[in-house]
């Protein structure tokens, strides 16, 4: 079985494979001093909860929090004896190079989305995902990643917002009910709603401008659905796109002699 391990600046997910097949998966706060012992404790009462046996025989791993990986290294060699892959290392390669400014480096997130993206919707796309930083990735025609937009978060404009204006609570974010609140959470609500809205909404016009061709939007991340309520943003929404674009890269390296 393969153990896929994708961790954000916020949460780490952990998910299981039998080949093509998806079994399941588990999320935790990401958190630069959890030790392997500890992800391993964790990770096999998870498993066990399943039912299936804890069988690892591949790891493959995506970060933006690099504080991480050494942990997660070690969990994969000594409690699975495997070499873990890991995107964006130099030993891991990818189905299509991305084509963007020498020497920039990308996100392993966003060439994972960009692969999973592409072996689902095809061509010429734009993936939205709402993580910890909304990000943009545009997808050419051959499944290249070609550059993008990032923009913060909405649970981080929210926080940034409580702990500027020590007065302005912190809220959840919801669809309002209408766009003029009449008291201060509703306000904010409607402020960061009708904002990520217009956001979406105005960088996907631009980017299809740019490249002067239809475009399809898949979008993924937890606060996707809540975006998608009565608008006609996204295509498609895709709940485990990093994932299913992990297992696709480590695959294409099992197949190429890299893995």
């Amino acid at each position: 079985m393969l153990l896929c391990i994708d961790t954000g600046n916020t949460n780490s997910t952990f998910s299981i494979w039998d080949g093509e097949k998806f079994l399941s998966h588990w999320r935790i706060s990401t958190d630069h001093r959890r030790t392997a012992d500890e992800y391993f404790a964790w990770l096999q009462t998870m498993i066990g909860l399943r039912y299936f046996d804890l069988d690892i025989d591949g790891c493959v791993i995506s970060s933006t929090a690099p504080r991480v990986v050494f942990n997660l290294r070690v969990l994969c060699n000594r409690y699975f004896d495997t070499r873990p892959l890991v995107v964006g290392r130099p030993d891991c390669r990818l189905p299509v190079q991305p084509r963007v400014d020498f020497g920039t480096v990308v996100g392993p997130d966003r060439l994972v989305n960009t692969a999973g993206a592409f072996d689902r919707h095809g061509p010429d796309l734009i993936v939205v995902d709402f993580g910890t930083a909304t990000t943009f990735d545009v997808v050419d025609t051959d499944g290249a990643y070609v550059g993008g937009v990032i923009a913060p978060g909405v649970n981080l404009s929210l926080e940034a917002l409580h702990m500027g204006a020590a007065s302005l609570p912190h809220v959840d974010v919801t669809m309002p009910g209408k766009v003029i609140g009449t008291n201060t959470v509703a306000c904010i609500q409607s402020g960061i709603y009708w904002g990520y809205i217009g956001l979406v909404q105005g960088i996907v016009d631009k980017i299809r401008q740019e490249r002067a061709r239809a475009m399809k939007v898949i979008a993924t991340g937890g606060l996707a659905p809540l975006f998608d309520q009565g608008f006609d943003l996204f295509d498609a929404i895709e709940d485990d796109l990093t994932m299913h674009g992990l297992r696709l890269i480590y695959d294409y390296n099992k197949e190429t002699g890299h893995g």
